[in-house]
């Protein structure tokens, strides 16, 4: 199921430090006189007389090329209604965000105050010269329509209402896909559509486009069938009247091959399905709850193909599947528009990416082994990080061919790489994660649960169906806690080691502990009074089986908290030292560094072992660990004891694994700056690739590293993560955010999942 989304937390969410989800950021230098010199007056006066002399030269000297405008006058939002142009600006800020993380794509939200077609039309007009392309949004019939011609017809700049044509072109693709799967012909099909809105004549139009006939087209609105003999039909709906005449939906479905629906919840029935032709297509896509359940209509026949808006069922009609990357292609080429052609490139080219090999990051986030081509997967999964580079490209080769690109690509090779460049390699793993501990939640024990942030974290991860908590704490003050934040948490439940109700588990936990311990220095009496530590407590319950994994520390010093795991759960077999690692999630990608929080001062041994930990566990996520041992020195330039440990580590992971992409020892930039790599040690491993795995001489080095990019960087942190350890253990850092929390549990689902 889709996360509980409550009040308080998404009025927190957009309103918590810097309100709204959006904001500019400087592109160049600003640290002294002479660059703010260059920026604003008198430099700035070089650049505007070249685009006075020429005006293309203002995608060369401005971001108009990567600016698109995100506009709306709030009289259609999501299923709000008319509410408005302020109340749907943060609607319109969230438009802007996918572009961005989906395309690399800027975006200035506008919301207009007016309702007047003309209005509206000359506003819009009078800003071409700012943005690269226009995206129409929430705008009500039948005002949209009219609105997105004219602009089409008198900008020359790309234009789009992705309400129209956004579920158009991802349902054209699965429309092609479910036909070649069942061997029927687009032009002997009959569809049937419920709703007559923006999004459903577009869907309509575009079907049609690709070879349904219009007199095999039957549409319903709320008045019923849309047909020849009605007088009450705008010009929009006049387009779609048919010579048949139905006296219900149910009546129009009896025979037909696809049913659309872009209306309301639960106006098909199982019976309706039933009455469908062999092998039919039901295309629910009513938000947020479909015209018929995904359950209900898989069971009302076994041959049916199934796609809703929903994303806890297979074939997730999601608009993020096209808008970013059809502007991305459009601005690429400087399109005047997007056209039939380019809506038709994008259709196809979703529709051929499907029956391609799935990357092993979409199996990740999907908990499959192999997601393939059929009934349950007609059209590419919104995490699968070859989108920009298939939907782009063929946009482009569209917009060229069809006379409307103004900046044709020549190299199509390196425009793909540029694309890849802009997001970062594997940029969407935070999202992979969440997604596959979704697809298996596991019990997870929170051992710091007298802690707000630890239990916001908590009810989160029930919400959004991560994990299943368990609380440790005392009752009383836990629920107290919950009462005065508002947390929603009545029915997970709360463990107190102290209450005698546990007595019986503290005894048998204590007879288990003093088994591991006794040839240690612990008797029986001190190993019943360690099991009343939360930390103690909670390990017993995950090695006995009666937890999957440990969340911890938040409130303990970190050896503290992982000395009973280790004395409890143990490292796993032939592991000699249990390391940290982290993951900064930056623009380049996720960038993996350990060790960062048990080793003081590894031997060679040590950073041996750690290197192969760390590469176990980057392997984990499907991603090929490129591995660089830091310190002071490039490959023997200075000596010192740190610079040997590390050039001897090399040495001997060479040998031990000849396939291992490692090397060192270097400085921290030079696995990043790959032209100075290749010019000075073009022998390196990395010289081709550079590396997204580092490992530090010591303990200080790392930690220091991980919080200076961590703060001075603003990369998004999920760690530490405890490598080496038999099953799931994972110690905060003290001060934890709740986001950081909610993906270490994450993180510890996933390796749960991984170990059984």
């Amino acid at each position: 199921m889709p996360p509980k989304i409550r009040k308080e937390d998404a009025l927190y969410y957009h309103s918590k430090g810097r309100p709204g989800k959006i904001q500019v950021v400087p592109t160049k230098e600003t640290n002294n006189q002479l660059d703010l010199s260059l920026a604003y007056s008198p430099g700035v006066a070089e650049p505007c007389m070249e685009i006075f002399r020429n005006v293309e030269d203002v995608y060369k000297y401005t971001a108009k090329g990567n600016l698109v405008a995100v506009i709306s006058n709030g009289t259609a939002v999501l299923g709000l209604g008319n509410i408005g142009p302020e109340a749907g600006k943060p609607v319109m800020e969230g438009k802007g965000l996918l572009f961005k993380i989906y395309a690399d794509i800027d975006v200035f939200d506008i919301e207009l105050n007016t309702e007047n077609v003309d209005e509206f039309v000359r506003t819009v007009k009078i800003m071409e010269p700012t943005f690269g392309g226009v995206n129409l949004e929430d705008i009500k019939a039948p005002e949209c329509f009219e609105i997105e011609r004219r602009l089409k017809e008198e900008l020359n700049i790309p234009v789009m209402h992705d309400d129209q044509h956004g579920t158009a072109i991802i349902s054209s693709a699965a429309l092609l896909n479910g036909l070649e799967l069942v061997g029927k012909k687009v032009e002997d099909i009959r569809v049937v559509v419920s709703g007559a809105g923006a999004s459903a004549s577009s869907c309509t139009k575009l079907y049609i486009a690709l070879g349904v006939r219009p007199e095999n087209v039957d549409m319903f609105d709320s008045k019923g069938h849309i047909n020849t003999a009605r007088t009450d039909l705008d010009p929009m709906k006049q387009e779609f009247a048919s010579e048949r005449r139905f006296a219900s939906l149910a009546e129009g479905m009896v025979g037909a091959d696809l049913f659309l629906g872009l209306s309301k919840a639960n106006v098909v029935s199982q019976d309706m399905v039933r009455s469908m032709a062999k092998d039919p297509m039901v295309f629910a896509m009513a938000n947020p709850d479909p015209e018929i359940p995904y359950p209900d209509a898989v069971a009302a026949r076994e041959d049916v193909i199934m796609a809703t808006g929903r994303s806890d069922y297979p074939n997730q009609v999601n608009n993020v599947l096209g808008f970013p990357y059809i502007f991305r292609g459009a601005l690429d080429v400087r399109a005047r528009e997007i056209n039939e052609p380019m809506k038709l490139a994008a259709v196809h080219a979703l529709a051929e990416l499907t029956k391609k090999p799935v990357p092993d990051i979409v199996n990740l986030a999907y908990n499959a082994d192999n997601i393939k081509f059929g009934r349950d997967y007609i059209i590419p999964k919104p995490v699968d990080p070859r989108l920009l580079t298939t939907i782009a490209p063929a946009v482009a080769k569209a917009a060229m061919e069809s006379g409307v690109a103004q900046y044709p690509i020549t190299d199509w090779d390196v425009y793909v790489q540029q694309l890849e460049k802009r997001l970062g390699q594997d940029n969407q793993i935070s999202r992979v994660i969440i997604s596959k501990a979704r697809k298996a939640p596991k019990r997870v024990v929170f051992a710091d649960a007298e802690n707000v942030q630890v239990l916001k974290a908590a009810q989160q991860v029930r919400d959004e169906g991560i994990a299943f908590p368990i609380l440790l704490g005392k009752e009383e003050k836990i629920r107290a806690i919950i009462e005065q934040n508002k947390l929603d948490l009545a029915e997970i439940p709360v463990i107190d080691p102290y209450s005698p109700e546990q007595s019986a588990n503290i005894d048998r936990y204590a007879e288990v502990y003093f088994q591991k311990r006794q040839r240690k220095g612990v008797n029986i009496i001190e190993a019943r009074k360690m099991m009343y530590y939360r930390s103690s407590f909670g390990a017993m319950m995950v090695e006995m089986g009666e937890a999957d994994a440990l969340i911890s520390g938040l409130t303990r010093n970190y050896p503290d908290t992982i000395r009973p795991s280790l004395q409890i759960i143990g490292k796993e077999a032939g592991v000699k030292k249990v390391a940290g690692m982290y993951i900064l999630l930056t623009r380049r990608g996720p960038l993996f560094l350990a060790d960062t929080t048990v080793n003081f001062n590894p031997t060679v041994d040590d950073i041996v072992e750690i290197t192969e930990l760390t590469a176990q566990a980057v392997e984990r996520f499907n991603i090929k660990p490129r591995i660089a041992l830091l310190t002071y020195s490039n490959f023997g330039s200075a000596k010192g004891e740190d610079a040997e440990k590390m050039s001897t580590a090399a040495t001997i992971l060479h040998k031990k694994h000849p396939d291992m992409v490692v090397d060192g020892e270097m400085q921290a930039h030079l696995p990043f700056d790959l032209e100075l790599l290749r010019t000075n040690h073009p022998f390196s491993k990395l010289a081709e690739d550079g590396a997204n795995t580092l490992i530090f001489p010591n303990l200080s080095a790392s930690n220091i590293a991980y919080n200076l990019l961590k703060e001075v960087g603003e990369y998004e942190a999920i760690g530490p993560i405890l490598l080496g350890m038999r099953k799931p253990v994972y110690v905060l850092q003290l001060g934890s955010s709740v986001r950081e929390i909610v993906n270490m549990v994450a993180i510890a689902v996933v390796e749960a999942q991984m170990k059984g």
